[in-house]
């Protein structure tokens, strides 16, 4: 076969084109710098500052305990295990579509008993003219007839069919249907890649959070314990001066009032606590109260450090993984516009088979029992009753829904670092409000407990004290927790903790070049 060559640049030219817009990279006009929510804050102990977010930020608490659990849950954590199994499906519907840019090549090898049948085609095939030829082709007796041993016997007889060989085809990508679907699906390995770092990034928020919200109801058991103890000790003082005269049962029965109210409260906040422990276990991918013996004794909250790196505005979109997930799949939807441009145009492919056939097994080296096809083929659609337009109309309204996704992806994330620096700030400030508060019950509390003792006052100003009291302190210890937890929900929305993997990597390089030094 003969090859004309002045044809080859022209199909290069055609291989070369591609349907449908090319994927560019939304411009975005972001703030020029974040809010400075802390400059009014004279008394806020801890500020943003722009410099590089740590990937590790949760090493900025100080709490080795949380550290691990943090590392723990992204080693077990399900969700991520789940997003990391949707990154593997995703590559390799990937391979899928790269596997349709090449020729498929397939080997094959039969074996069959046949019997033809005499009214079939083979009596289309004429005969040797001999006296007991069929008439099946209406030449019955005279030359072309297909002969037959008998009557009743078919034209030919039964026959083995040995058959082995080769086909291949190739579909010539002209319009570029097939890189556009390529292109797809490696954008699609792009979000749900994007999707896991983004699992990471909830993990670790939602780890440290329920671990600095335990050690913050644990604090406030304490605190709880503390005042039942001292409210049955008025009790029994307050009993005690009943007996001699000095207070009335109602006295008594005031400060019974408040311990049981004391009391009460401790259940609630155990309950609370035994739920921290076991969502904290969830997430590490542990069952209920697995970690129980680990995280009962009682700490601490974890306080923020001095200077909190947020990093710079303009870095935000590359930082924020769902944000770049939100790119990749405005990305895939602006491919499949190009795909489906591709399928209004004519697709040729070029197959061919070779194969050896014979009827005798010995004769399938022989080299008479060649045979071979090749050639193009063309598939033109003429009518499809407006499929293809319906599809072309689908991928252009979901490439807009698209870019509306990102948009507002883009626009929520600005919010939630927004909001996240300003709650940082005002709780500051509210827990130092209350943390002087706190202060001023204390003496207000020793006071009313000195003049009751003494006689000057009834137990009522040591009972609404010791109420004042225990309610500042709950809220201090709440607004302690919060601002660690409004610190946990900014480096959330800054997007830190998912490239945990490459920080845990060049720690440890540091650490081995510092050990070398």
């Amino acid at each position: 076969m003969r090859i004309d060559y002045r044809w080859i640049p022209f199909v290069a030219f055609l291989s070369a084109c591609t349907m449908g817009p090319n994927f560019e990279r939304p411009a975005l006009q972001t703030p020029a710098q974040w809010p400075d929510a802390a400059s009014t804050a004279d008394a806020v102990r801890s500020v943003a500052v722009p410099e590089p977010v740590d990937p590790l930020w949760w090493n900025s608490f100080g709490d080795p305990l949380l550290t691990q659990l943090v590392k723990r849950a992204i080693d077990n954590n399900l969700d991520i295990k789940v997003a990391a199994a949707r990154v593997a499906e995703s590559r390799a519907q990937l391979g899928q579509a790269k596997a349709d840019e090449f020729p498929t090549l397939n080997g094959n090898a039969s074996y069959t008993r046949e019997l033809q049948s005499a009214d079939g085609v083979i009596g289309l095939l004429g005969g040797s003219g001999s006296p007991s030829a069929t008439d099946t082709n209406g030449l019955g007796g005279r030359q072309g007839g297909v002969p037959t041993q008998s009557a009743t016997s078919s034209a030919l007889p039964p026959f083995n069919l040995f058959q082995y060989g080769f086909d291949a085809s190739w579909e010539l990508d002209l319009w570029g249907r097939v890189r556009r679907t390529a292109e797809n699906a490696s954008a699609t390995v792009d979000a749900q890649n994007e999707a896991r770092h983004d699992a990471i990034v909830s993990t670790a928020a939602e780890v440290a959070r329920d671990y600095l919200n335990l050690r913050g109801t644990q604090e406030k058991l304490r605190i709880t314990r503390e005042n039942l103890a001292f409210a049955q000790r008025t009790v029994q003082l307050t009993d005690e001066r009943a007996k001699h005269g000095l207070a009335t049962d109602l006295d008594v029965a005031n400060a019974q009032s408040q311990a049981e109210s004391n009391a009460a409260d401790i259940p609630q906040e155990e309950q609370q606590e035994a739920k921290l422990i076991n969502a904290i276990g969830v997430l590490l991918g542990e069952y209920p109260q697995a970690l129980a013996a680990q995280l009962a004794p009682a700490s601490a909250v974890p306080m923020a450090p001095p200077r909190v790196p947020i990093g710079l505005s303009s870095e935000l979109a590359r930082c924020r993984p769902d944000i770049r997930e939100a790119e990749a799949q405005l990305h895939a939807a602006t491919a499949s516009i190009g795909a489906a441009k591709a399928d209004f145009f004519p697709k040729i492919t070029l197959s061919g088979s070779v194969a050896i056939q014979a009827t005798q097994f010995t004769n399938l080296g022989s080299w008479g029992a060649r045979s071979y096809s090749a050639g193009p083929s063309l598939s033109i659609p003429i009518f499809e009753g407006g499929r293809l337009r319906a599809t072309l109309a689908l991928r252009e309204a979901q490439q807009q829904e698209a870019a509306i996704t990102y948009r507002k992806t883009v626009l929520s994330a600005f919010q939630e670092v927004d909001d996240a620096l300003t709650g940082f700030a005002s709780e500051q400030r509210r827990r130092d409000r209350l943390d002087a508060s706190v202060q001023a019950s204390k003496r207000a509390l020793d006071i009313a407990n000195k003049r009751y003792v003494r006689g000057l006052s009834n137990y009522l100003d040591v009972l609404t004290a010791q109420k004042a009291l225990l309610t500042s302190e709950q809220q201090w210890v709440d607004s302690t927790a919060t601002v660690s937890t409004n610190l946990v929900s900014l480096y959330k929305a800054l997007g830190g903790g998912w490239d945990v993997e490459d920080a845990e990597y060049a720690s440890r390089g540091a650490m081995a070049t510092a050990g070398r030094e």
